[in-house]
């Protein structure tokens, strides 16, 4: 059988949106992060499609702590080009804040075809133990949603994850903006990947 990348990437795309799905229906948020926990662990071991193919993502323990309904209020809209690795931009679109316990962080809205709400962010942990770039709390184009509904956003940190460059520096990925830096520890979420095993010639 031939696989075609596009065939494995849509499959992907499938097993990520149906899993935020059972996410959000889910009645007991603990719960949810370990099947989520468990299922990134598969995709990420054994799917052709995994930025480290064989790769274990980890975590901070669950904390209900860092988990918030955000209320979201609009502001001028603003066009954004988001720098990335690998030297790639990404047009966005500023277009609200989402506000929680004292804190605000922007919301972006991707202004490629489709679209979709893009929430990344830095935290006093970056560059120790999580990526140095920052991580992803929504990302709804790629099915990464939390839910929520009219002007409230679930927010749970638990959930944030690493792009796919900071597994391999190959993928080009949007980082978090200044705007986004969180003066906190946010102790939640994906762990900074484990270093790339080096092969050695003798």
């Amino acid at each position: 059988m031939v696989s075609l990348d596009e065939l494995t990437l849509l499959d992907w795309k499938r097993r990520i949106f149906a899993l935020y799905a059972e996410v959000r229906a889910a009645d007991d948020p603990r719960a949810a992060w370990e099947r989520w926990c468990a299922v990134r662990a598969e995709l990420y071991g054994s799917h052709p499609q995994s930025p480290r193919p064989g790769a274990q993502p980890s975590y901070f323990p669950y904390d209900p702590a860092f988990r918030f309904e955000a209320t979201v209020e609009p502001v001028e809209p603003a066009p954004l080009e988001i720098p990335g690795s690998a030297g790639s931009v990404t047009r966005f679109t500023r277009f609200a804040v989402a506000r929680f316990a004292e804190r605000a962080l922007e919301l972006y809205w991707l202004d490629a075809y489709g679209g979709g709400v893009f929430l990344p962010f830095r935290d006093e942990t970056s560059g120790r133990e999580t990526y140095g770039a920052g991580r992803y709390l929504l990302d709804t184009v790629k099915g990464s949603d939390l839910g929520g509904g009219g002007d409230v956003l679930v927010l749970d940190f638990n959930f944030a994850f690493n792009p796919s460059c900071a597994w391999d520096d190959a993928w080009a990925c949007p980082l978090a903006p200044p705007a986004n830096r969180l003066p906190l520890r946010v102790t939640a979420g994906e762990l900074t990947p484990p270093a790339r095993t080096k092969v050695t010639k003798s």
